[in-house]
This record gives structure tokens, sequence and C-alpha cells, in this order.
């Protein structure tokens, strides 16, 4: 019988910068913008920061970029994947 923590985690935790929560805690944020950051925070943790269409930095690899809403029509969601230990940073939103 094999032990449970022998098997690699499915997901990295996703955690919100001070300017992401500010930002989901404005009470004038659209709700089709909130479910999309939360929709983002989702897939990141899911594929381990590895999100297909996203994009990394030249200079710094484990910064991300990705579209936010549908085709990116809302905007980009940006994030750094940190090593040690494993986890993921939402740290800015950029809306259209």
């Amino acid at each position: 019988m094999s032990e449970p923590y022998d098997e690699e985690p499915e997901g990295l935790p996703c955690v919100l910068s001070e300017e992401v929560t500010e930002l989901l805690m404005d009470k004038a944020l659209p709700g089709d913008v909130f479910g999309a950051v939360v929709a983002a925070t989702v897939l990141i943790n899911e594929c381990r920061g590895d999100v297909p269409g996203s994009t990394a930095s030249a200079k710094w690899p484990q910064q991300r970029r990705m579209p936010l809403g549908v085709d990116g029509s809302l905007g980009i969601a940006e994030y750094v994947i940190v090593a040690d230990p494993p986890h993921i940073v939402l740290t800015r939103i950029q809306l259209y």
C-alpha cells in the first residue's frame, strides 16, 4: 500500500497580492470581473501555473501573464510561480 503523500499534489496554492485583494473587495467591481479573477485562480492552481495561453517573461520565466475573461476581453492577470515553498501569487490584474 502506497502512502498518500508519495504522489505529487494536484495543484499549487494560488494566493492573492494585497493589490488583487483590494480590487476584489471593491463593491463597484463588476461581477463578471470578480468571477473571471476567481476562475483564473482556479485554473492557475489546477495547471500548477502552466496555464494554456499564458506567456512567460523572457527575463523572469517564473512571471506569467494570462488573458482574463473570454479571449482576454476583460484584461490580463499577472502571476508569479514561487519555488520554495511551491505556490503561486496572483500579483496584478490589469483591466481594459
